[in-house]
């Protein structure tokens, strides 16, 4: 397929004279990339499933691709550092719209570090949030488990109580 790609590519710069005039994009910059990758090339370097990138190009979260001319969709070589992005912040505790709006944040020319880093001090005011209820949740289960100790079978419904 790669020289198949390669004729392929010549041939639409042949035909466009003035490549920097670039008529025929979408093929010339999937045709033109050698690093670019298939989805199935793409899913195995990241690690994730197949469908998983679909669901992110879905969801916006990934550019759809070029298509070559035979119909596949060609992603670039930084399509797979985004995906390793989506799945650390994912991994971090970002939900699929926070990291939609971190991405957002990294094209757009207003972003400063000071958004960046609300963001960052919001997301962890959040997470200290969840280990306070986690820790209360915890002191619970500890109080129940010391007083169910001595409780028979059949008596659970005042252990719970």
């Amino acid at each position: 397929m790669g020289c198949l790609r390669s004729d392929m590519a010549t041939i639409f710069q042949s035909l466009d004279s003035v490549p920097h005039y670039r008529v025929y994009t979408g093929f010339v910059i999937a045709g033109n990339d050698p690093k670019a990758l298939t989805i199935g090339h793409l899913a195995r370097e990241v690690g994730i499933n197949l469908e998983t990138v679909r669901f992110y190009e879905h969801q916006g979260l990934l550019p759809k691709p070029p298509r070559s001319a035979s119909g596949y969709r060609l992603f670039p070589a930084d399509a797979a550092r985004r995906l390793k992005f989506i799945k650390r912040a994912q991994e971090l505790g970002f939900s699929l719209r926070e990291i939609r709006e971190l991405l957002e944040l990294r094209v757009s020319p207003r972003t400063n570090s000071a958004e960046i880093r609300r963001r960052t001090e919001s997301k962890i005011a959040d997470i200290e949030s969840k280990i306070k209820t986690l820790e209360s949740m915890k002191n619970s289960l500890r109080k129940l488990e010391e007083s169910c100790a001595a409780c028979a079978p059949h008596s659970i419904e005042r252990c719970i109580i």
